[in-house]
């Protein structure tokens, strides 16, 4: 098994043990009255499970293949994920859910070469209306859908 798999194994267990940590400084609760570190524990135990599972899988499907070559990093997908989550903190913060979530998935999505600006754009439109709909009115999420200041 590679190296790239291991260290991705180990940084899926390592974030989670890390949340783990993290959510067990605030009140747990029950499943019947959650607290507000209830769900970050849980996720951390869920990635520790996932990332232990991959690795499990990964060494007992490991055979005398040769390893796959990637290629050089894809920048301008990195780029535009990490473009599209800072676009989401500064939006959110200045403009509520609507303009923070659109600037999100769009600039996201622009990572992508298949993606097109209309392709990007429609693809916005449809996850901030979800968005919408799940957190706003669905879930009651105190989050405003527009700020201006």
């Amino acid at each position: 098994m590679s190296k790239q798999k291991y260290y991705s194994a180990g940084l899926m267990v390592g974030v989670g043990v890390f949340t783990v940590l993290m959510g067990q400084k605030y009140s747990l609760g029950s499943m019947a009255r959650m607290g507000p570190g209830y769900f970050p524990f849980l996720l951390g135990i869920v990635m520790i499970a996932l990332g232990a599972l991959y690795l499990f899988i990964e060494t007992a499907a490991h055979d005398d293949e040769e390893e796959e070559d990637y290629g050089p990093p894809q920048w301008r997908g990195w780029l535009a994920i990490v473009g599209g989550i800072i676009a989401f903190i500064i939006l959110g913060r200045y403009g509520g859910l609507v303009p923070a979530t659109f600037a999100l998935v769009f600039i996201s999505a622009m990572g992508d070469k298949e993606h097109s600006w209309i392709t990007a754009f429609l693809l916005s439109i449809f996850v901030t209306l979800l968005g919408v709909v799940i957190f706003s009115w669905g879930l009651e999420l105190q989050f405003p859908l527009f700020t201006w200041g």
